[in-house]
């Protein structure tokens, strides 16, 4: 299986360390971000995030989206699909590996993700990128 540094979060957030009101602490923003980037592959619950920052899951999601300006289950997206775009770009791994490895049931739900969030089927992404001018591809678990 190819494996991305699960520490650093792929999509951009709000400024660092500045609390918003009403949001989680900084601490906990971390720990979240930090449990959902290491299980990004795995069925992941809000309520289990919940529980690792010991709030109530409704508490929890308003919390996290005042912090971040998403959803847990949107930012989780967010991620899943940048992800998928960073195997897509530096390994020959096949779409239906990608989606599972990133957190998708499946390639179609993978497929209707990645359209409706970049406006373009990754097949078609990956040809994209294929075609610009850029060093060789990585081999499947250099990651």
């Amino acid at each position: 299986m190819a494996q991305l540094q699960p520490t650093v979060a792929l999509a951009p957030a709000r400024q660092p360390d500045t609390p918003a009101i009403g949001g989680l602490s900084p601490q906990r923003e971390r720990l979240v971000k930090q449990l959902i980037l290491e299980r990004l592959g795995d069925s992941l619950e809000v309520a289990e995030l919940a529980r690792a920052c010991s709030l109530s899951r409704s508490h929890f999601s308003r919390a996290f989206k005042c912090s971040t300006g998403l959803s847990p289950q949107d930012w989780i997206r967010t991620q899943r699909i940048a992800r998928a775009k960073l195997l897509i770009q530096h390994t020959d791994l096949s779409l239906t590996h990608i989606s599972l490895e990133c957190g998708f049931c499946d390639q179609a739900h993978f497929c209707h993700m990645f359209t409706r969030s970049e406006g373009i089927n990754p097949f078609a992404w990956r040809c994209q990128i294929m075609r610009e001018p850029r060093s060789p591809r990585a081999q499947p678990g250099m990651f």
